[in-house]
């Protein structure tokens, strides 16, 4: 394994399931110690940025779906707040609801000692404003942990992409500097 570092390093073996991209610096050793030849290497290297991709656009999802998550959050956790506050004077907070898309209503809260909260899958539950306060701060906090752990993935993500890109052109040009060498080295017939 000593021989392998020698012609391509890697920092990191992986990271969430994503393997790590090997810097070759040797490409000629590179490919002895794979057991592969120049068109087999480019097709791996190919075929890994393709996984590579496939990763990123799902990760990309994800971080979409969080970024849009966490405002809608912190919203319940506002009207929540304002909720509480209004349960504590003695008048009544007038809300506009949406009812069906583009139909809504108008209706007098008072004295709000609960709240429903949807939980997805088509499941509402009620809680009380404390109880309500407290889960949707620890959503918050959960969501924003996981678009940072996300942020994370998508770079060490876009650094096996470079990586393995600047391998690709590697070995691409390794070949094609070999190829020159044989044919500056095989006589040419008149």
């Amino acid at each position: 394994m000593a021989a392998a570092c020698s012609s391509y390093t890697s920092e990191a073996t992986e990271r969430r399931g994503i393997p790590a991209a090997s810097f070759v610096q040797d490409v000629q050793s590179y490919l002895s110690q794979s057991g592969l030849d120049v068109n087999s290497a480019l097709a791996f290297l190919q075929e890994r940025l393709q996984q590579y991709r496939v990763v990123e656009m799902k990760l990309l999802a994800q971080q979409r779906d969080l970024q849009a998550k966490i405002p809608d959050i912190e919203k319940c956790l506002d009207i929540v707040a304002t909720l509480q506050a209004k349960k504590d004077s003695s008048e009544a907070l007038v809300a506009d609801f949406e009812v069906s898309e583009g139909i809504y209503s108008r209706a007098k809260i008072e004295d709000a000692e609960s709240v429903c909260l949807w939980l997805g899958a088509n499941v509402m539950l009620q809680y009380s404003c404390e109880e309500a306060t407290a889960l949707l701060q620890t959503n918050l906090e959960n969501a924003k942990a996981s678009l940072e752990v996300l942020v994370a993935d998508l770079q060490f993500l876009r650094d096996q992409v470079t990586i393995t890109q600047v391998t690709t052109a590697r070995v691409y040009n390794w070949d094609v500097h070999q190829r020159r060498l044989r044919q500056a080295t095989t006589p040419k017939e008149s």
